[in-house]
C-alpha cells in the first residue's frame, strides 16, 4: 500500500494549508550539483534500467526515438526545511525510481528510448504563495539542473532523433521553459516528437509555434490535463485550472468523452494494468475522471483531487498513443527524405 500512501500525501498536501519549516535560502546549503556526463545522476537512461521497470514493461531495446522525462515533486516533507531536493541522498533517489520513474515514465519505455535526469527539484511549499517569492532562487536551481541535463543529452546521447517530452506536475512547468527555450521556433522543433505536458496548467497560446495535439496520431506539439473527480471542481479552479488545456487521453481528440470501454489500462499499485477502468470527461481546464473500478477501489471514493494519478490512469493509452505518435514522426520523415 506504499503507494496509496503517497496518493493520500499528495492530496493532503495540495488540499491543506500547513504551516513549513523554512528558512532563509542561502546558496551555501544548496546540495551538491549533479554531473550528467557520471551515469549516477541519471535516474534512468539506456542501458541503465531499474530491473523494476524492466519487469513492467521490457529489457532494454534500442528505439528510433528518445523521450526526456522530468519527474513530478516528491519533496514534499513539510517538517523538511531544504529549498532543493538532495540528489544524492538515497531516500529520494528510491523515490524517483520507485514511484516516479516506475509508475510514470514507463509509459514512455516502449515508444523511445528513456532518459531521466536526476535534479534537484525545489520543495513543494514554493507553490503555496507565503513561499514563492522566497522560493524564486530554489526554482532556477531546479530548471538550471534541468538545462544542463538536456544540453548533455543533446550533445552525447541524441544523434539526431525524435524526441518526446513527457512531464508531471513540477516537471511540466519545467518542461514548458525547456520547449520554450530549445524547441518552440528553433530548429529542434523538427524533431519534437510531441510534448505530454501533464499535470500543470498549461495554456493553448503557451507557445509560438507549439500548438495542442488534437488528434491520435498528430506530431509536433503538445498534450496536457489536469484530472479531477467526475463532477466536482477545485477550489482554484478559476485562478489556476480555467483557461487552460485538457486533452482527451482516452480519445486523443476533439472528443469531449471518452468511454470505459476505449480505456486501454491504468496502472496500479499491485503492478497490474486494469482495462476499461473509467471514462473522462473533458470541461474548461479540467478532465474529469470516474471512479477508476479496481480493487478496494472505496479508498479512492473518498478522493476529488487525482492530480496523483494524472498518468497511471492513462498509462497504457499513452503508452499506445505515443507508439503510434513516434510510427508516424517516423513516417513523415521518411517522405520528406526520399
Amino acid at each position: 500500500m506504499r503507494f496509496y500512501f503517497l496518493f493520500f500525501l499528495s492530496i493532503l498536501i495540495i488540499s491543506c494549508k500547513p504551516i513549513y519549516s523554512t528558512t532563509e535560502f542561502n546558496l551555501a546549503n544548496i546540495p551538491k550539483a549533479p554531473n550528467y556526463a557520471n551515469s549516477i545522476s541519471w535516474a534512468c537512461f539506456p542501458n541503465k534500467y531499474p530491473v523494476s521497470l524492466e519487469n513492467l514493461t521490457e529489457k532494454y531495446k534500442k528505439k528510433d526515438a528518445d523521450v526526456f522525462y522530468l519527474y513530478p515533486t516528491l519533496l514534499l516533507d513539510k517538517k523538511d526545511n531544504s529549498w532543493n531536493a538532495n540528489i544524492w541522498n538515497n531516500k529520494f533517489r528510491d523515490e524517483v525510481i520507485t514511484k516516479a520513474i516506475f509508475y510514470q515514465a514507463s509509459a514512455w519505455v516502449k515508444s523511445a528510448n528513456l532518459y531521466a535526469p536526476f535534479y534537484r527539484q525545489a520543495h513543494y511549499r514554493i507553490f503555496d504563495e507565503r513561499y514563492t517569492d522566497q522560493g524564486k532562487q530554489a526554482w532556477e536551481i531546479a530548471y538550471t539542473d534541468i538545462k544542463r541535463s538536456f544540453k548533455y543529452y543533446l550533445k552525447n546521447y541524441n544523434n539526431g532523433k525524435p524526441i518526446i517530452i513527457a512531464s508531471h506536475s513540477q516537471g511540466s512547468l519545467h518542461a514548458k521553459r525547456l520547449i520554450q527555450e530549445f524547441f518552440d521556433n528553433k530548429p529542434l522543433q523538427d524533431k519534437l516528437v510531441g510534448a505530454y505536458l501533464i499535470g500543470t496548467s498549461i495554456k493553448e497560446n503557451e507557445f509560438k509555434n507549439i500548438k495542442p495535439m488534437k488528434f491520435k496520431d498528430e506530431i509536433g506539439g503538445f498534450v496536457s490535463w489536469n484530472s479531477y473527480k467526475y463532477g466536482k471542481y477545485p477550489k482554484k479552479y478559476d485562478s489556476w485550472f480555467k483557461g487552460s488545456v485538457s486533452s482527451n487521453p482516452i480519445t486523443w481528440n476533439k472528443n469531449e468523452e471518452g468511454k470505459i470501454f476505449s480505456h486501454k489500462g491504468l496502472l496500479y499499485d499491485d503492478k497490474k494494468v486494469y482495462p476499461q477502468s473509467v471514462s473522462v470527461k473533458v470541461i474548461d481546464g479540467l478532465l474529469w475522471t470516474t471512479l477508476p473500478i479496481v480493487p478496494k477501489r472505496i479508498l479512492m471514493s473518498y478522493i476529488k483531487n487525482y492530480h496523483f494519478a494524472d498518468i497511471n490512469l492513462f498509462w497504457k493509452d499513452i503508452e499506445e498513443n505515443s507508439i503510434l505518435r513516434v510510427k508516424n514522426w517516423l513516417k513523415e520523415y521518411k517522405k520528406q527524405t526520399l
